[in-house]
């Protein structure tokens, strides 16, 4: 049977690594793609983006970052447990290029999400220039997994009282203030850092391309939950993407549709929170 969970554990906080055991899907698994995971038979349905797999030994593995009460109980789950479901692999494959400058941003969860495209660019023959962003030092991760396929690498966080801070888009201008020649990016994870990035590239005509993390459902395109506009068009982000043009998407519209129910996704995860630690305390410390 498969969905069996070989390992997990926390690289940083609130940012979990799963090993899945999943042959289907790793055999036919590429860059850019997801899985939508349910932990339990009346759980949520959640999309997560490959970040890695072994087709030898039926692997996959997933970096998933807590940000709600679903994320949260996979989080607390162990290795030798079994996820209700595991489907994939989902979406279209990344576009890849060869013999060409790339820079690949990656931010929170899409830190890890951009190694295999990374991996598949430089096998390709691409110089490759990666940059990850983060709040602070110790929310970055991988870091020497892609130092190995990147030509380049940098990291910059916001906060960071020895060094310097800033953005992924702080990078890019300033390697093309430099004269860098970049001919495509790649950018994966936090939606503001996404956007702001395309920003930056715009005035330079740079191909870029974006992977949107709109809410999902079945992942098929049957229920139109993940609908964005693209120059215009109206666009499914699971079976038209989730790989889109970073100038083209209507960047307001997708932050309003993935504010919808934020207030009350905060509220059930904070009424988790607080009756498990009413029970921790009513238990001498321990839930």
């Amino acid at each position: 049977m498969n969905n069996k969970i070989l390992s997990i554990h926390e690289v940083v906080p609130n940012v979990f690594r799963l090993v899945i055991e999943a042959p289907t899907i790793a055999k036919k698994a590429r860059a850019g793609q997801f899985v939508i995971l349910m932990s339990e038979e009346d759980g949520e349905r959640l999309p997560f983006t490959l970040c890695d797999w072994d087709r030898e030994k039926g692997t996959i593995t997933l970096n998933i970052l807590e940000v709600g009460l679903s994320t949260c109980r996979i989080g607390k789950m162990k290795s030798g447990d079994r996820l209700y479901s595991v489907s994939g692999p989902l979406g279209r494959p990344s576009t890849l290029t060869e013999g060409k400058c790339v820079f690949l941003g990656g931010g929170c969860y899409g830190i890890g999400a951009i190694y295999p495209l990374a991996r598949e660019l430089k096998n390709k023959g691409n110089k490759v220039i990666t940059a990850v962003e983060g709040r602070t030092d110790y929310l970055l991760y991988m870091k020497e997994k892609l130092k190995e396929v990147s030509d380049q690498y940098y990291e910059i966080t916001v906060l960071n009282p020895s060094g310097r801070t800033g953005k992924v888009k702080d990078i890019i201008e300033e390697l093309l203030s430099q004269g860098e020649k970049i001919d495509l990016c790649y950018f994966m994870g936090c939606s503001f850092m996404m956007m702001k990035a395309s920003e930056a590239t715009r005035p330079h005509k740079i191909k870029t391309y974006v992977y949107l993390d709109s809410l999902m459902l079945d992942g098929t395109g049957m229920c139109g939950c993940c609908r964005v506009t693209v120059g215009g068009e109206t666009k499914f982000a699971c079976v038209d993407g989730p790989e889109f043009d970073g100038h083209q998407v209507d960047w307001d519209e997708f932050f309003l549709k993935k504010g919808y129910y934020f207030e009350e996704e905060v509220m059930v995860y904070q009424h988790h929170n607080c009756r498990r630690k009413r029970e921790s305390q009513e238990n001498g410390g321990r839930v």
